[in-house]
């Protein structure tokens, strides 16, 4: 991320206005102009050295727009790690962790916009129309366009098969047996009409997923693009009354992070809290580097990849530097921020987290819980999404094997709100971080094509604004 950071002149901070104007649709109408220079499906344009395989469905209009993608690929990473994974984060380090998780989240911009340009760039199509594509399709498209095409195809595979695992576990059992405790501890614990019956809450759980990915990456991106909103203004609206009720004590602890992030302590536990606690659950991070995200911003309507990649930079900003932030903020202020809460797992921290919260707001931990199976259930719709497209690259895309993906997925869902998962879940979300080996690789690799990709979409900005 640093490296990208640098070599793209901080596009992370240079891009984050002009990512806002995309969003908002100021450049929609470059898309149909005809006086600048890109490829177009069926297009001859050839560039230093692309082969027509990697270039011949640049320009399909694709299948849902940039707030869309940016929103499922947000639900799949807003969820548990901002409430979760910061408590333990800021009990490890204290509050100087909060520091590190702020800088980690500029930085990773720059990764999560190299990734999904490249997504774009080398997405591919059905003959339906569908648009599909992600580190598996970037990964042999690309590297075969720089002589690689064997370990492209090696890499692709290897990321494949980490995605499916991914997507079963960190992505899929993980969300659903948190979102289950916590269901079972605010309608009264062992006395919960819930108590013992994980499968029941599954079986809930496993309908509505299936009733959403039945649909495809349209039917997600509707769910997401009105779940994510609403979940990120309830949480951050919630954060910012708690500040206002104790803001005499904001400048304090705005003092204990600056203080504590160059700390030993506190650089150490940033680290752990952002890499391992962050890293090593899909939904613990803003998944920069990881790959997944680029899988859904790749379906987005545009003939630019690097249009997409300016949108893609926001992920890491709103999960990493507003969401976060804000949680750990609260954890401060309210005085939950103690060494003796460093060995809690994720379901105690969660507790943690809505505790903090109650203090000042004695309702809270019922709209928290909501939250959490909004989280749990966003982060599921679109990592199936995620899953399936490992599935296809390496089982083929038929009806068959994708149905038989999906009810696999839904019958995890099950298992995962009954089972306690303990190294199962480890060992998902160990090949969740593993996607970032081949993808880090490719990325590399291919930043000379992002920069082409990036002066190539800027210039088209610069004669519309002439």
């Amino acid at each position: 991320a640093t490296y990208f950071t640098f070599y793209f002149n901080f596009i992370n901070f240079r891009g984050f206005f002009t990512s806002i104007k995309i969003v908002s649709g100021k450049y929609d109408d470059l898309e149909g102009r005809k006086d600048h220079n890109v490829e177009v499906a069926g297009a001859v344009f050839t560039d230093d050295g692309d082969n027509p395989d990697t270039i011949r469905v640049e320009g399909h209009t694709g299948e849902v727009s940039h707030f869309q993608a940016l929103t499922a690929a947000l639900s799949a990473t807003v969820g548990l790690g901002n409430i979760a994974g910061v408590a333990i984060a800021v009990s490890i380090g204290g509050a100087g962790a909060t520091f590190w998780m702020i800088i980690a989240g500029f930085l990773g911009m720059a990764s999560k916009f190299v990734e999904c340009t490249l997504g774009v760039k080398y997405r591919d199509i059905e003959s339906d129309g569908t648009v599909f594509g992600g580190p598996m399709y970037y990964l042999t498209k690309g590297l075969k366009s720089k002589g690689l095409g064997k370990l492209g195809k090696v890499l692709a595979g290897v990321f494949a098969v980490f995605v499916i695992g991914g997507s079963f576990g960190g992505g899929n059992m993980f969300q659903v047996n948190q979102a289950f405790q916590l269901v079972e501890h605010i309608t009264g614990g062992e006395t919960s009409f819930l108590y013992g019956k994980g499968w029941l809450f599954g079986v809930i759980m496993a309908v509505l997923v299936g009733i959403v990915i039945i649909g495809g990456i349209k039917k997600i991106a509707k769910v997401t693009d009105k779940i994510v909103p609403f979940m990120v203004v309830i949480y951050v609206a919630a954060s910012l009354f708690v500040l206002i009720s104790k803001y005499d004590m904001i400048g304090d602890a705005i003092s204990q992070i600056f203080y504590g992030a160059f700390s030993p302590e506190g650089v150490i536990g940033g680290a752990v809290g952002v890499l391992v606690q962050g890293f090593r659950r899909a939904a613990f991070s803003n998944e920069a580097g990881v790959g997944s995200a680029s899988i859904a911003h790749s379906a987005v309507k545009t003939k630019y990849p690097a249009s997409e990649g300016m949108v893609a930079l926001l992920e890491p900003f709103i999960d990493t530097v507003v969401v976060c932030t804000m949680t750990a903020l609260v954890l401060v202020i309210t005085g939950n921020v103690a060494a003796e809460n460093a060995s809690l797992n994720d379901a105690q921290a969660i507790l943690l987290t809505s505790g903090a919260f109650a203090s000042v707001i004695s309702w809270f931990p019922y709209v928290l819980t909501i939250a959490v199976v909004l989280f749990a259930f966003s982060t599921m719709i679109s990592w199936s999404y995620y899953g399936f497209q490992g599935w296809a690259y390496l089982f083929g895309r038929t009806k068959k094997m994708e149905y038989a993906y999906k009810i696999l997925f839904l019958v995890f869902v099950i298992i995962g709100s009954a089972a306690s998962l303990g190294s199962v879940i480890g060992f998902s979300d160990a090949m969740i971080f593993a996607m970032m080996v081949p993808n880090m690789i490719g990325l590399v690799l291919l930043a000379p094509k992002v920069k082409e990709e990036l002066n190539k979409y800027m210039t088209a900005i610069k004669s519309k604004k002439a």
